[in-house]
């Protein structure tokens, strides 16, 4: 298992996206010398507390962390606000600060350029694998309570092993659209591990969404996360 030695240092970054500059959250472990990296890619939120928390259990593992801001800034007050903000996110300008921030993370000195993954929840989970697909260097990618590609062609481009973690319960993501990528991954020669715990739903690995919050699942789905990453971007 991979662990830093020393306490995580995280800061506000800002990196070139096309002819504009992005801001991002940094986490970065304590050791010192050259880490395995990881782009973690917030929901449709924005890019809260919860998400910088997770960048930086990352980078306690070890890992350069850099959760980017798709946003530029904003973050949902309520659901109805985040669901706008997801909506009016640019496609095209999303892919643009997700490449910028391989780029970004490829050229820094304490990076493995060759070991770079990404993990996204809901909208950053679609876009963890648009990544995927467009960037074929990416070695690693998880997905939580996310949308999943169908159309074969952007399938057969993703190089990336793929880890999915999913609620049961969530009507928008039914078992037979899991087990038709899974399948599709096969047939195109990649790997794709997902999977659905019983009696979740979306949000079901966030605490602070009450409701819909499963600790055990959480757990396992965390515990699943940590595992993936050591076996993809450790070696």
């Amino acid at each position: 298992m991979l662990l830093a030695h020393g306490p995580v240092r995280a800061q506000i970054v800002s990196y070139a996206s096309g002819q504009e500059t992005v801001r991002g959250y940094l986490a970065l472990p304590g050791a010192v010398g050259r880490h395995p990296a990881i782009i973690v890619i917030h929901g449709d939120q924005g890019l809260t507390d919860w998400t910088k928390q997770q960048a930086q259990k990352l980078a306690a593992r070890g890992y350069v962390v850099l959760a980017v801001d798709l946003y530029r800034g904003a973050v949902a007050r309520d659901a109805e606000d985040a669901h706008e903000l997801s909506r009016g996110l640019p496609d095209d300008r999303a892919l643009r600060d997700l490449a910028a921030a391989v780029a970004y993370l490829a050229a820094r000195p304490d990076v493995r350029d060759t070991k770079i993954g990404a993990i996204g929840w809901n909208i950053g989970g679609w876009y963890a694998l648009q990544l995927a697909i467009h960037e074929p260097n990416l070695a690693a990618c998880v997905l939580n309570d996310s949308a999943l590609p169908t159309d074969a062609a952007d399938i057969a481009s993703i190089r990336a092993p793929v880890l999915g973690n999913f609620g049961a319960d969530d009507r928008g993501i039914p078992a037979a659209a899991l087990h038709a990528f899974e399948s599709s991954m096969r047939a195109a020669g990649g790997s794709a591990d997902l999977k659905a715990y019983s009696g979740a739903g979306d949000g079901f690995d966030d605490p602070n969404d009450a409701e819909h919050y499963r600790p055990d699942a959480a757990a396992d789905a965390w515990n699943r996360t940590l595992a993936f990453f050591a076996k993809t971007l450790v070696p």
